[in-house]
């Protein structure tokens, strides 16, 4: 018998926001041939969903170039689309620009203590 995972699992390996997903993926268990079925021969529905949205946190967050916890002190909602994606790029707002910051901070560190951890 195959291992199955919940709704929400298979959501975020496809990368996808669950509640955007059809009713059918959203009350249905997947086992792991189903899921490398969706990813090797993605449906309409899951080929829109990647390009347009609504996307789910981490992948809003990776779009931007700041951490889920920025976008959480933003106050962000769940999910943006892609055009709220592009308008927040196009015009990024102070927080956004704050976040990014703070995210290049972030990685400079960790490279930097990753560097220390080598020389030793």
């Amino acid at each position: 018998m195959s291992q199955t995972m919940k709704p929400l699992t298979a959501a975020n390996k496809l990368g996808i926001y669950l509640p955007a997903a059809p009713e059918e993926f959203q009350r249905s268990s997947l086992t792991r041939a189903e899921l490398d079925a969706l990813r090797d021969d993605p449906p309409a529905w899951l080929v829109e969903l990647r390009r347009t949205g609504p996307f789910p946190r981490d992948v809003v967050a990776q779009k931007l170039g700041i951490s889920r916890s920025g976008l959480a002190r933003a106050e962000m909602g769940d999910a943006l689309d892609a055009d709220q994606i592009g308008a927040l790029l196009a015009d990024p707002p102070p927080w956004l620009l704050r976040e990014r910051r703070v995210q290049t901070e972030v990685i400079a560190e960790k490279e930097r203590v990753r560097e220390q951890r080598s020389e030793r």
